[in-house]
């Protein structure tokens, strides 16, 4: 038995959790936030038998794609006076799927 914990933007977590139940695999949803944008994503825990993880893996792949996003950085500009500062738009990669992949030594539903 495997965990798969799988950290997804929320904008992919609705069409994913459908057709990994669709898949018939069970799926517990957990709502956490990203460090680097602060922005919301969604963590989703699966407890696969290990013939199934390169299918759940494959599920995930095909919803949770990569994209460019901008958005906007600030930094200190100098001239200003203290604790202000500047905008300016940065192009980041958003989307994909972080993936952990762990060993169980047992799994119960109760």
């Amino acid at each position: 038995m495997k965990l798969i914990i799988a950290i997804v933007q929320d904008e992919d977590s609705s069409k994913l959790l459908s057709k990994l139940m669709q898949g018939g695999f069970g799926v517990t949803k957990l709502a956490t936030t990203g460090g680097f944008l602060k922005a919301g994503n969604t963590t989703l825990l699966l407890g696969v038998e290990e013939e199934r993880v390169e299918e759940a893996v494959h599920i995930i792949e095909s919803v949770c794609k990569s994209r460019k996003q901008i958005t906007p950085a600030t930094t200190t500009v100098s001239g200003l006076t203290h604790g202000e500062f500047a905008a300016f738009p940065v192009e980041v990669t958003i989307g994909g799927a972080t993936l952990f992949v762990l060993t169980v030594d047992q799994f119960l539903k109760v």
